[in-house]
């Protein structure tokens, strides 16, 4: 039987570094290949523990994956974009404020972003089970690489990645992988606004706001636009490094741990002058606990204990895993924010829990 030709995508070409010099953050390198025994992965939890207590943010290298099948992939995550018209994306547009799911399209123009204007950010979101949803017909080619690719994310990755914090928080070190089932992989695409635009919103494209899940894995690329805030108070950029994943903190890890590991405030800005006539083309991995979690501090932790525990809401109370993903899937970008007690800070109640967005 003649074996199946495997169907080729028009390659993408990312844009080159910048040259100008930005603030950036000095962030943590997890590097995986020292995970392979039980004395590397204590040194790499101790690293682990650091960083996110530092800046919620961390690289990891020699995670496994070649340049080459990553490059793939960013041809692949191209295609929901470039390969499809408009009026197909309207087809296979998500349905967010009424689900509270991010499967399929977030077309531009749905998030408000400050004075009037909207965002001009498109992703497309793809459940890690690809046939829980019809996808563009350019997509369904590659539906079993981005089946695999989700795959590697979540046993090479995400399992390596939960052990290291179980054992930073001295649990057993499969606690967070026991509470992680499959999860979705989404692309992110962006193109540049107006300048009238960006003087109204300061050149802020996503402001500031923390995830709602555990963690997020972004494959990294080289337009400069994400930028934490630091615990002086400034934004500093996030740096490319090739073939690197950038790992942050989320909500669902910061009611996990009773704060002690913070979901990291991240926004996303204009690209510097010499990279504002290229596109900014994102590969991420979200990751959630399950649906039927209650989102409750890990009291047996020893490090937590020690620590002192700080829930952000009594645990008679907590969501699962799926009320809060629905909540703030179904409010992000849409509801009404109201001013903070800190300066700069927008609030809104998420099921009774206050969510903060820094703008």
């Amino acid at each position: 039987m003649p074996g199946l030709s495997i169907p080729q995508p028009p390659h993408y070409v990312p844009a080159p570094a910048t040259n100008e010099k930005l603030d950036y953050a000095d962030l943590a390198i997890i590097d995986l290949s020292k995970a392979t025994n039980s004395a590397g992965r204590a040194q790499l939890a101790q690293e682990v523990k650091d960083a996110f207590r530092t800046h919620g943010f961390f690289y990891v290298i020699n995670h496994g994956y070649t340049q080459a099948q990553i490059g793939r992939m960013f041809d692949i995550a191209d295609i929901p974009f470039s390969g499809v018209s408009d009026d197909e994306k309207q087809v296979y547009a998500g349905t967010m404020k009424q689900t509270g799911s991010w499967q399929g399209y977030k077309l531009r123009q749905y998030f408000h972003i400050d004075n009037g204007v909207r965002d001009q950010i498109e992703h497309y979101n793809i459940n890690r089970d690809v046939t829980k949803r019809d996808h563009p017909e350019a997509v369904r080619p590659f539906l079993p690489e981005i089946r695999e690719f989700a795959r590697f994310n979540h046993l090479n990755v995400l399992h390596p990645i939960l052990r290291l914090i179980a054992l930073s928080l001295e649990l057993p070190e499969d606690a967070l992988v026991n509470i992680h089932n499959d999860d979705a992989v989404g692309e992110t695409y962006a193109i540049p606004r107006t300048v009238e635009e960006e003087a109204k919103t300061q050149n802020v494209w996503l402001k500031g706001h923390t995830d709602f899940g555990s963690i997020s894995i972004l494959w990294s690329q080289p337009v400069a636009a994400l930028q934490i805030l630091s615990k002086d108070g400034n934004w500093r950029w996030v740096r490319h490094i090739e073939d690197a994943l950038v790992v942050n903190a989320g909500d669902a890890l910061d009611f996990l741990t009773g704060g002690y590991y913070k979901g990291t405030i991240h926004r996303v800005v204009q690209p510097p002058q010499d990279q504002q006539q290229y596109t900014r083309l994102g590969l991420f991995y979200f990751v959630m606990p399950d649906d039927n979690v209650k989102l409750i501090p890990m009291r047996d932790s020893p490090v937590l204990q020690r620590a002192g525990i700080n829930p952000r809401c009594e645990d008679s109370v907590a969501p699962t895993m799926e009320v809060w993903r629905k909540g703030r899937t179904s409010a992000y970008g849409q509801s009404e924010l109201k001013s903070g007690g800190e300066k700069g800070v927008e609030e809104e109640l998420i099921n009774g829990v206050l969510v903060k967005h820094w703008n």
